[in-house]
């Protein structure tokens, strides 16, 4: 009897689980990025900021007096690179790098005051944009007090040792070791003061891959309670963007520009980019675009350097392709200068072709829906054309608006035609203003190394 009720109880039970849960959820998909863009964030620009660079004086006051020019670019997300005190100990020449951080509770006295980059913020803020700062979580300065406060915060090497990040020159930094409970308590706490106490709006994560993701999942559930945040991954990687950041690099879509542009490779090298892009990461992970930033311009090239004749056609596609688009500052003013890393180093302000272009080009990023941030924004859909390998076609068309682009990704002129239907319709050339029509018979002449960005008709 007593084993004739368990058998009852058993099956109730089990036909009880059955009901909470039918067949089909277990192979119901899921949202791969959990987190929740901040709104501002679906049509933004990133604009990179030196403050040691960026102005004659080197800083935050001088600086605020720039963020007009800033708004009328039209950039929306400014990053600062570290802005805390830098290492003593072990120093790379006279100033320091400024991902040596000696506290992070410190400004950099260099820049300013807390009270300077306060009014920074809220200047930034009072324009309609906002601002992150460059955080380095993986390693400190050799100088820092958590040194002597916490050794065991600090990885070790063979020898029992401090040591800097392993097989890098970076002698005047040593890691953390983020096994250990109270230093990811440590940080956390940190990071929430900015945010909670001095209004930064998030954080670019320096070398985030070196950094468990579970902590910068965990940051990013605490950030987010107390206000929405931006969080921009230095790390090309999936899954970074499901529940920590917003953003990542694209270092392989740089890299693919820069084969393309020194002819060791054709529009495949941008077609296998993409296509990865759309088959292997979610449509709503921002990977960030860029033709420069600092450590490409301090250590490796200039854009004019790395990009060539076809530099403004990279800075097109940089727009007007999926992605975030990320600005260096200096680019507006054609800089072609590489910028010390150690020392002061200003950039030389000058009007120059390019400050138009980029002016253009937010523009028409904020105007037109269709190329706006992961999935706020549409897909590229390939158009075939007869100049394989040369030249680089696609659409992006959303409900209301849409391009179509056309890049010579060569050192020839190019006349094309184009074989699928997918662009067929009426047009405005976005730069010339002039009305444009294709059909099945259109061909389009290209000079070497030249773009056109077509404005699909608006829908009401």
């Amino acid at each position: 009897m007593l084993r004739y009720i368990l058998l009852l109880v058993f099956g109730l039970l089990s036909a009880g689980a059955c009901q909470r849960e039918t067949p089909a959820e277990p192979y119901a998909p899921r949202a791969y990025v959990e987190l929740t863009h901040p709104e501002w964030s679906r049509d933004a620009v990133i604009y990179q900021i030196n403050i040691r660079q960026f102005t004659p004086q080197g800083s935050f006051s001088a600086a605020s007096e720039a963020l007009p020019r800033l708004q009328s670019l039209g950039v929306d997300i400014l990053w600062l690179m570290p802005i805390h005190e830098i290492g003593a100990k072990n120093r790379k020449g006279s100033l320091g790098s400024p991902y040596s951080v000696r506290d992070y509770y410190s400004v950099n006295p260099e820049f300013g005051t807390l009270a300077d980059l306060r009014a920074f913020i809220d200047e930034a803020h009072r324009l309609d944009m906002h601002v992150i700062l460059d955080w380095v979580a993986n390693h400190t300065a050799w100088d820092n007090p958590l040194v002597s406060a916490n050794p065991e915060w600090y990885e070790r090497d063979w020898k029992g040792d401090f040591h800097p990040t392993p097989w890098q020159d970076w002698s005047d930094i040593i890691d953390l070791d983020y096994e250990q409970p109270g230093l990811r308590r440590y940080m956390t706490e940190a990071m929430a003061y900015w945010v909670r106490d001095v209004g930064v709006d998030g954080f670019r994560a320096d070398v985030a891959g070196y950094v468990p993701l579970d902590f910068w999942e965990s940051v990013r559930r605490q950030l987010d309670a107390i206000k929405p945040v931006f969080m921009l991954a230095e790390f090309d990687q999936r899954d970074v963007h499901a529940r920590a950041f917003d953003a990542s690099y694209a270092w392989d879509w740089n890299n693919s520009m820069h084969a393309v542009a020194m002819g060791r490779a054709d529009t495949g090298a941008l077609a296998g980019y993409y296509s990865g892009t759309e088959s292997a990461w979610p449509q709503d992970a921002y990977r960030m675009i860029y033709t420069s930033n600092h450590d490409q311009n301090a250590w490796d090239a200039t854009e004019f350097e790395r990009f060539g004749p076809a530099v403004e056609a990279a800075m097109v596609l940089q727009f007007v392709g999926e992605g975030i688009p990320s600005i260096y500052n200096g680019q507006e003013a054609g800089n072609e200068n590489r910028l010390e890393f150690f020392e002061r180093d200003p950039i030389n302000w000058r009007e120059h072709p390019h400050g138009e272009l980029l002016r253009a080009l937010i523009a028409l990023k904020h105007e037109t829906r269709a190329l706006w941030n992961g999935a706020a924004g549409a897909r590229m859909i390939p158009v075939v054309n007869s100049a394989s390998g040369k030249v680089f076609s696609f659409t992006r068309f959303g409900p209301q608006d849409g391009v179509f682009a056309v890049f010579n990704f060569s050192p020839e002129a190019q006349q094309v035609r184009f074989v699928n239907n997918l662009h067929h319709g009426a047009y405005q050339d976005y730069f010339t203003g002039t009305a444009a029509r294709f059909s099945s018979d259109s061909t389009l002449e290209l000079p070497a190394w030249s773009y056109r960005v077509f404005l699909k008709d608006r829908q009401p």
